[in-house]
């Protein structure tokens, strides 16, 4: 497949985001894209904020603002810290457009036509404090299949079941804490999900390129046996039940279900994208227009995984239209905070605002990318975050390229040096440059991200091994060739470096680049290409940059522990 197409989960619109969420979708989804674009890959890389939901009414009412005011602001706010810390989305759109809600529409309409919605009176929790129908999220007891005690209206953090509110044991509304409530009547729409069991399950059985964790989700879902899933509710601010711009008789006060339409908006921002810049979405989204030569890729945390294995997939499989559908589905684990949660209200953790306040972007996205939470939740801890950075980024890849640009400076004009010839030390480099990158390409095209980041830094060690044994500053006391072979070789592997990083610190990678002549050259390098360390011109003036990466001192660490630890639970 010869084209790219990536998603990230969309993040919420109520509020700054905080590093767990950065590390489990939108920050590897930019690292995969920027390596695709490097290949020379035509890459789509779309994001979105999600705006629906009483979440958003109940945040714009405490701002004192309308909700689509409020939403548009969050929205713009959300967008320029993503690119603070250069995420490099091609789009990053709304889910309150006016694509997303045609299409929305238009996606309920044909699986009704397919026999896969059906109208149902259903029973919903009413609190009598809040005076309104509460939304799933915002109803809370104890879980019916595992007693844990906070599980939401939809699902349970402790066992994962899916639920419905009216399943929870002692129920009690999240907005005001009231117990004050009971069931009501309720006409909804249902996705008849029960009925695409077998398709999803011969679907999913296909998916061979998913993570264990995606995967073994799904067919818990499937084993337990899909359940219909309600795709409205009784609230004013999302997308309205209508076709063809006329409201649904009997549901002019309701909307669609937020995790119906939010996924959705995936394949809507696309269309925002080609309204915007003139291209193409159906050859991205219809298989009918070109999307069979698209790899899909899908990046998320662990909880979003049923609603994307599940239920978009039976809405765009059970439309009956050509939709395309993800490839590979990279689930991540949970980045806690000293292996608790972070948490707004009680002041625990570094949002990304404030994480940029503190620091450059490049020292957090490696440091997110190194310790990536795949195989298991992780906790941010300081210690881990202040070695990550002194070590690998100011120790290992800092110090390689300041030491051998400034000796170059001071002994060899600047410049690019000519002379002599590699010798066997300089071929044994080059067979160990070029497994490393191999297996860093494998590992990128794999999504394989903390092993990805190993490669990488055992590219920079290789660098400073080199120079240890190859000493160009004895070497230049008595034979310059060979301290010209040496130099040369490390400005190489300094311009190397540049491109390979790029992904990861694009910023810093830039900095790199542009000292040794190379600004704006990001192609990734082909393992195989024997001239991987000697193909800047001879005689270009290089030159040292400033200090790259600062060290974090023991004392920042004290002080940010105390910040941002936060007040009790």
């Amino acid at each position: 497949m010869s084209r790219i197409l990536i998603t990230s989960a969309l993040p919420y619109i109520n509020g700054i985001k905080h590093l767990g969420n950065l590390a489990g979708s939108m920050l590897p989804a930019d690292v995969f894209a920027r390596f695709q674009r490097a290949q020379g890959r035509e890459t789509l890389f779309i994001c979105a904020t999600d705006e629906h939901g009483t979440p958003a009414e109940l945040a714009a009412a405490a701002a004192g603002q309308d909700v689509a005011d409020y939403c548009a602001e969050q929205h713009q706010l959300q967008k320029d810290i993503a690119l603070r810390f250069g995420l490099s989305f091609d789009w990053f759109g709304r889910s309150s457009s006016p694509q997303n809600r045609d299409l929305t529409q238009h996606l309920a309409s044909v699986l009704e036509a397919q026999g896969l919605i059906e109208e149902r009176v259903d029973q919903m929790i009413y609190s009598l404090a809040d005076k309104r129908f509460l939304p799933d999220r915002y109803v809370e007891g104890t879980c019916p299949k595992c007693s844990f005690e906070k599980a939401r209206g939809d699902q349970c953090d402790g066992c994962g079941a899916l639920l419905d509110p009216t399943d929870l044991i002692n129920p009690y509304s999240t907005i005001s804490g009231s117990r004050d409530i009971e069931v009501r009547d309720t006409r909804h729409l249902y996705l008849l999900q029960s009925k695409m069991q077998d398709r999803l399950r011969t679907w999913i059985d296909g998916r061979k390129d998913w993570p264990q964790l995606a995967k073994s989700i799904a067919n818990k879902h499937l084993d337990e046996g899909l359940i219909d899933r309600g795709i409205t509710r009784d609230l004013v601010w999302g997308v309205p039940v209508a076709h063809d711009g006329v409201a649904r008789p009997g549901f002019e006060n309701k909307v669609f279900y937020v995790w119906f339409d939010a996924p959705i908006e995936y394949i809507a921002a696309t269309q925002e994208w080609a309204d915007a810049t003139g291209g193409d979405w159906k050859g991205w989204w219809r298989t009918d227009a070109g999307a069979d030569d698209v790899r899909y890729v899908e990046f998320m945390g662990k909880d979003n995984v049923a609603f994307h294995t599940v239920s978009f997939p039976a809405t765009l499989l059970g439309s009956g239209e050509p939709w395309k559908l993800v490839d590979q589905l990279k689930a991540f684990n949970w980045l806690n905070w000293h292996g608790g949660k972070f948490s707004t209200s009680n002041r625990r953790g570094v949002f990304m605002d404030a994480a940029l306040d503190l620091l450059p972007p490049d020292l957090w996205r490696w440091y997110l990318i190194a310790n990536a939470p795949e195989g298991s939740d992780t906790a941010f801890t300081w210690e881990q975050f202040q070695s990550a950075v002194n070590r690998d980024l100011a120790d290992v890849l800092g110090n390689f390229v300041n030491r051998i640009l400034k000796f170059n400076e001071t002994k060899l004009d600047g410049t690019v040096p000519d002379g002599g010839e590699p010798g066997e030390l300089e071929i044994a480099l080059l067979a160990s440059v070029q497994e490393k990158i191999a297996s860093l390409t494998e590992n990128l095209e794999a999504l394989e991200y903390r092993k990805a980041a190993q490669d990488l830094r055992a590219l920079w060690v290789a660098g400073n091994e080199y120079l240890q044994v190859a000493a160009p500053w004895t070497a230049i006391k008595t034979d310059r060739d060979r301290a010209a072979v040496v130099v040369r070789t490390a400005i190489n592997l300094v311009a190397l470096y540049a491109r390979l990083s790029s992904p990861f610190i694009p910023f810093s990678a830039a900095i790199i680049a542009e000292a040794v002549g190379e600004a704006g050259v990001t192609a990734w390098p082909l393992a195989s290409d024997a001239g991987l360390l000697d193909s800047l011109p001879r005689g270009r003036t290089v030159r040292a940059p400033e200090v790259l990466f600062k060290k974090i001192e023991d004392d920042q660490v004290a002080e940010w522990t105390k910040q941002f630890d936060g007040v009790e639970e």
